[in-house]
C-alpha cells in the first residue's frame, strides 16, 4: 500500500527520535488499526514488563503464525523499545487483552510441569508465560488447564521469557507440519 508522505528536515526527525542514529523515515498510525483477528495459537503474557521481551515475543508470534495477548502490567507493545524488538511484527500480529484469549491454556513454568514434548498442543492453544523474575503466580497457573516445562539439560535455572515463548511456538508449529 502506498501512503502519502511529507518531507521533514532530518534535524527535526533527530529531535523526536530515541535512537542513537535517527531514522530517515517515520510513520504515524492509530492503535485501533493494528491487527485484531484471532489465531489458533496465542502467547498470553502475564506482567512481562521488559519491552524488549514483549517485542521479541511479538516477532516470534509473527514467525510462527500466533497472536499475543497482554495482561495489565505488561510493557506497551507500541513503545519504542518494543517496536524495535518486534521489527515491524506488531503491524501483522494480533495483539489483545489477556482475558480475550480462547483455547486450552498451557502455563509454561520453569520446573515441575509436564515436559512440553508430551503435552497435547492440538486445537486452539494459549501458551501462558510469566514475568521475567517472578514467573506466573499460583493463581494464574491454577486457572490454566495444565502446566508444561521446557526441559533443559544444562546448568541454567530457566530460560528467558522470550526464549521460552519462542521454543514453545516452535514446538507447536513443528507438530503442525
Amino acid at each position: 500500500m502506498l501512503v502519502a508522505g511529507e518531507n521533514v528536515d532530518a534535524a527535526l526527525l533527530a529531535e523526536v527520535s530515541t535512537l542513537a542514529h535517527p531514522p530517515r523515515v517515520i510513520a504515524v498510525y492509530r492503535r485501533d488499526d493494528l491487527p485484531r483477528a484471532r489465531r489458533a495459537a496465542t502467547l498470553a503474557l502475564w506482567h512481562v514488563g521488559d519491552p524488549g521481551n514483549v517485542g521479541t515475543l511479538i516477532r516470534a508470534a509473527d514467525a510462527f503464525g500466533a497472536g499475543v495477548v497482554l495482561s495489565d502490567g505488561c510493557a506497551d507493545p507500541t513503545g519504542p523499545k518494543a517496536l524495535r524488538a518486534s521489527m515491524g511484527s506488531v503491524f501483522r500480529v494480533p495483539v489483545g487483552s489477556f482475558d480475550e484469549a480462547e483455547g486450552r491454556r498451557v502455563a509454561l513454568v520453569p520446573h515441575g510441569g509436564e515436559p512440553l514434548a508430551v503435552v497435547d498442543l492440538s486445537g486452539e492453544v494459549v501458551l501462558v508465560l510469566g514475568a521475567e523474575r517472578e514467573g506466573l503466580p499460583d493463581e494464574v497457573i491454577a486457572s490454566c488447564d495444565l502446566a508444561a516445562t521446557i526441559p533443559a539439560t544444562g546448568g541454567a535455572e530457566s530460560l528467558n521469557v522470550a526464549m521460552a515463548g519462542t521454543v514453545a511456538l516452535y514446538e507447536l508449529s513443528r507438530r503442525a507440519d
